[in-house]
């Protein structure tokens, strides 16, 4: 006879919550430093890369919890109809847990994103490529394929060449990248899912993030 045990949901420990309430606290710091009227372009990237970093920590970290309480609910299914309770039981813990939480970094993420994609404070304008390539750490070695395949800005390097934390061998995986990356991709899919269908550009026409690159404008001097 199969004994089917309560399901109790998954909750941090005293410790892992002091921890995690001081490390908000430093990501609301930071954040508000970027708030400042004095700080600069090189801050602001740093302090982006940091916090966008932390939130994809913390995301997956909550995301594994979750797959950890579907990997139980899958593994109970092959005693269904018996344990049809329990599996719906740990089936919405999955899909409660930490929700808002969830929902909150997805938002953060976003808004990183968009400010990435397009670099409204001239960032990579006022910094050059050296001091985006070291902010970023792409490797010396990737500097020329940074180059050639991203150009000199953020959008290029961060989101089209993904060449953040180079050495980490992102570009090797589709669909992975750094923490930039990954806000970028948050800031795309919510601008896919708000905008109406009629005013969605094509990413893959001349000229945009993933069509071929336009050739040089001749101008006569």
């Amino acid at each position: 006879m199969l004994i089917v045990t309560p399901v109790t949901p998954v909750t941090p420990t005293k410790t892992n919550f002091e921890f995690e309430i001081m490390n908000q606290n430093i990501v609301k710091a930071l954040a508000g430093i970027m708030e400042k009227p004095g700080t600069t372009k090189r801050d602001t990237l740093a302090i982006s890369r940091r916090v966008t970093r932390y939130i994809c920590q913390q995301r997956r970290h909550l995301l594994t919890e979750r797959h950890a309480l579907r990997r139980k609910a899958r593994k109970l299914r092959q005693y269904l109809p018996f344990t049809a309770l329990a599996v719906a039981d740990l089936e919405q813990q999955a899909s409660d847990h930490n929700a808002e939480l969830l929902e909150a970094y997805r938002r953060v993420l976003a808004a990183y994103g968009r400010s990435i994609i397009h670099d409204e404070e001239g960032i990579a304008a006022a910094l050059g490529f050296d001091q985006l390539a070291a902010l970023l750490n792409i490797n010396p070695v990737h500097h020329e394929q940074a180059k050639r395949e991203g150009g000199e800005t953020l959008q290029g390097l961060v989101f089209v060449a993904r060449m953040e934390d180079s050495a980490s061998g992102f570009a090797d995986e589709w669909g992975a990248g750094g923490p930039l990356f990954e806000a970028c991709m948050a800031g795309l899919a919510d601008f896919i899912r708000t905008c109406p269908d009629h005013l969605l550009p094509d990413p893959f026409a001349p000229g945009e993030v993933f069509g071929p690159k336009l050739p040089p404008q001749l101008r006569m001097v």
